[in-house]
């Protein structure tokens, strides 16, 4: 690994980085706002582990679409 290349390396991760939890925080705003119910208070207060569950798989998906896009597969 040579040093020259350690800088702009790190520069690109940390882009695409920021670039993933943007997408992933705009994806979470728009699960809580899309929902005709208090997301928040089915969790916590009600105890909904099957509300719990889909949002769970919503952001794996999110997050593995954002891992392909960002490595290009």
């Amino acid at each position: 690994m040579k040093l020259e290349n350690l800088s702009g390396n790190v520069i690109t991760t940390v882009t695409f980085a920021g670039i993933g939890l943007a997408v992933f925080a705009v994806a979470f705003y728009l699960m809580t706002k899309i929902a005709p119910f208090s997301v928040r208070k089915e969790i916590e207060e009600d105890q909904n582990v099957a509300l719990a569950v889909i949002m769970a798989g919503v952001i794996i998906g999110v997050s593995l679409i954002i891992s392909a896009a960002i490595s290009g597969g």
